[in-house]
């Protein structure tokens, strides 16, 4: 079998790449990054470290690579040859991949009428849908109508910490133990791949809502306060108690919408909202916070991972989310100026003022109660 993977990173090797080898699938992986793709093709497997007491090492080999920037046919052609095409790229480059998988497809098509699944394996709402988006622009009306039938763009929902690191082998990535991987059955075409540690469920949905809500919402909250306190890593700023009983407390905020929204066992909830909030403080994984925070404009978001919760919680109960609010004001606050998203937000400050910069990144009200609480916990935060 084979898989085509879109994205070399220390994500796509250690987490998609690993399953897809465990599962029997010789994978190629697309990148642009040429050290990467020579050195996956010099030695043909790579070695992924679990982050933890055992520091168990598995050796994935049946891996090569293409580098899409010089060699865009080549990938063309694998794709068209696929049982099976991933991508973790980031949400930002899906755009720019779309050409390549809608090539690859145009060529399958005219070849044979085997079906194909492609799925995006990013930290947002709907990533193989937006996807298929951008993969359908380039096609005319009549591929759109072949297309719709034979190729399936499955949301997922991916959960892995793996965090930035160097080490001297340049191909070995170290990721924690936990991982989670639920993929929307309903939108397969032809068979489900069998693909070791993926959960097919009909409604993606509430994974993908627990998941951002909880995982990328505590981890966020522990980068943009961690960073505001002057601390590096995640890892530390969970040592800091302030810090982590704010964290705790917008798990919490989060989890009383989800519950109420979607029905989740309270008891059962809160086990993996605490399961969630020990993983930060794994001593086995050191991740910057900078890392972690990166991109704030996205994070910030009226979808995303604070404003959307707290929004959500603000609608169902009638209560200002104190711990979300603050939140949102470190993110506000956050000023790392080798991040353009970052420099960004604090440039729209100076020149529209807070509230405007609030409206216009998270599209909450001015002068709502919401805004209002966030301006509150930004001054004093400030001071």
């Amino acid at each position: 079998m084979l898989a085509v993977h879109f994205g070399a990173g220390n994500i796509g090797r250690g987490f998609i790449g690993n399953l897809l080898y465990q599962s029997g699938y010789e994978t190629v992986f697309v990148d642009v990054n040429d050290e990467l793709v020579s050195l996956l093709n010099e030695r043909k497997q790579y070695t992924v470290v679990l982050a933890d007491q055992s520091q168990q090492e598995q050796i994935i080999k049946n891996v090569s690579a293409i580098n899409s920037s010089t060699d865009a046919e080549k990938a063309v052609d694998m794709v068209a040859k696929a049982d099976l095409v991933t991508a973790a790229v980031g949400p930002n480059i899906l755009p720019f991949i779309a050409g390549t998988i809608a090539e690859g497809l145009r060529k399958r098509a005219a070849a044979s009428d085997a079906p194909l699944n492609i799925i995006a394996c990013e930290n947002m709402i709907g990533g193989s849908t937006l996807l298929k988006e951008k993969v359908f622009e380039k096609l005319n009306e009549d591929e759109k109508q072949q297309f719709e039938s034979r190729f399936g763009f499955p949301d997922a929902a991916v959960d892995r910490i793996v965090p930035n690191q160097s080490n001297e082998d340049k191909l070995m990535v170290k990721v924690e133990p936990f991982y989670e991987w639920a993929v929307d059955q309903t939108k397969i075409v032809g068979t489900k791949p069998d693909v070791e540690g993926i959960t097919y469920v009909d409604d993606l949905k509430p994974y993908i809502e627990r998941k951002l809500f909880t995982v990328n919402t505590g981890h966020a909250a522990a980068a943009y306060l961690g960073y505001h306190a002057g601390v590096p890593t995640i890892d530390g700023a969970m040592n800091n108690p302030a810090i982590k009983e704010v964290i705790e407390g917008a798990v919490k905020e989060t989890g009383d919408m989800l519950i109420s929204k979607y029905g989740f066992e309270r008891a059962a909830h809160e086990a993996y909202a605490a399961k969630i909030v020990n993983r930060f403080t794994n001593p086995y994984i050191s991740d910057e916070v900078t890392r972690v925070g990166r991109s704030p404009i996205r994070k910030l978001g009226p979808n995303d991972r604070l404003v959307s919760p707290a929004k959500q919680y603000h609608q169902l109960t009638g209560d200002i989310p104190a711990s979300l609010t603050k939140v949102i004001a470190a993110a506000l606050l956050y000023d790392y100026k080798e991040d353009p998203e970052a420099v960004t937000v604090q440039e729209t400050i100076a020149s529209k003022g807070l509230e405007q910069a609030i409206e216009q990144f998270t599209e909450i009200p001015a002068a709502s109660e919401l805004s209002q609480a966030i301006i509150s916990h930004y001054e004093n935060m400030k001071k």
